[in-house]
């Protein structure tokens, strides 16, 4: 099994299934000398845990570091870091061993390999993410000595779409203070609501996390099939529920005028542009500007309510899952977002340096 890797110079490896031994992943190519200690990885797993209103699977996430640190520094050599799997409840999944769960990776899964882990999916499953918010939580670490910071937060959730930033009702503060992370307090209330509602009819929903990264100067990316904004949508993509990504103005840009589209700068403030149509991203390399995106994440597929679904002979049956499930991945999906976004820059800031002289 390939596609494990991902990364040029910063590069990550990740394993384990979701109810097997544990997780991890390993990180090669870490400049040495920087501080790193379990509670930096801690820190960021805990945000990608369960909540109240997300799956009742209790896993404390508690990372180990196997190697590459010393001391409190890392050493320049593969940092291995693993997550012990803990509350697994394989029961719940024996009955779909022979069934293809709709919208999971079940059918494409065994048809690629001839053999796959029915046990709440193995590798397909959302567990894997906490691998890349490991690495991810690493890749901070290196961006923050340069100044970069990455926020991401739930801009719609279930159709309810969120304030962005500068409209009324927005709160950067409020994102980590609700469990949605949604940035409006009277957002987070509708929110509720809807999910509740939702999981009364034991339905999921989806939605999109806005991502916003400060502080990257201009010169990041590596064109022409490894353009910045190229890497990054396919980090996030490669996250099991998106669907989509759109850079700045996105989709809508379609629609404009080539006029209204450019990014012009402003009369009244030197070297600040007036619009970011353009995601802070021209030509694959970074523009100077703030990096925005969006990604769409589909629903949850794992639903209480009934369905058909297609087992090992071809016959449909009706199925219910079983189990600990998200009525929304979405607010857990943004450590995720997050951590994708920072494994891409981190990688390119290292490849930045070769890229001429004198560097």
């Amino acid at each position: 099994m390939s596609g494990n890797t991902f990364g040029e110079l910063f590069k990550i490896t990740t394993f384990g299934e979701s109810h097997g031994h544990a997780m991890g992943c390993v990180i090669d190519g870490c400049p040495a000398g920087l501080e790193l200690s379990v509670s930096d990885i801690e820190k960021e797993l805990s945000r990608r845990r369960p909540g109240k209103v997300y799956g009742s699977r209790d896993e404390k996430d508690t990372p180990e570091i196997l190697s590459g640190v010393f001391e409190g520094k890392t050493l320049g050599s593969p940092i291995a870091i693993i997550v012990r799997n803990a509350n697994q409840n394989s029961r719940d999944y024996d009955g779909l061993k022979d069934v293809y769960r709709p919208g999971h990776a079940d059918l494409s899964w065994e048809a690629k390999y001839g053999i796959r882990d029915h046990r709440g999916g193995g590798r397909s499953s959302g567990r894997e993410t906490l691998c890349r918010v490991a690495a991810g939580a690493v890749a901070k670490k290196i961006l923050a000595l340069h100044g970069i910071t990455i926020v991401a937060w739930s801009s719609s959730i279930a159709g309810i779409n969120q304030p962005s930033p500068g409209e009324d009702g927005f709160d950067f503060e409020e994102i980590e203070r609700n469990p949605f992370r949604v940035p409006s307090k009277n957002g987070a209330e509708k929110t509720a609501a809807k999910m509740e509602e939702l999981s009364a009819e034991g339905e999921s929903a989806g939605g999109v996390i806005a991502c916003l990264v400060t502080g990257v100067k201009s010169g990041l990316g590596e064109p022409v099939f490894d353009k910045l904004d190229a890497r990054l949508a396919s980090a996030v993509v490669s996250i099991g529920a998106c669907k989509g990504v759109e850079f700045g103005a996105g989709f809508a840009a379609a629609d404009f005028k080539g006029g209204e589209n450019n990014d012009l700068p402003c009369d009244d403030v030197k070297g600040k542009f007036a619009t970011n149509n353009c995601g802070g991203i021209l030509g694959g390399i970074s523009s100077g500007q703030d990096i925005v995106f969006k990604a769409a994440f589909k629903p949850t597929p794992s639903i209480s309510r009934p369905q058909k679904a297609f087992d090992k002979n071809g016959d449909v049956k009706e199925i219910t899952i079983k189990g600990r499930h998200d009525v929304c991945i979405v607010p857990r999906a943004v450590p995720v977002v997050e951590a994708m976004t920072a494994l891409v820059l981190a990688d390119f800031l290292l490849l930045s340096r070769c890229a001429k002289i004198p560097y």
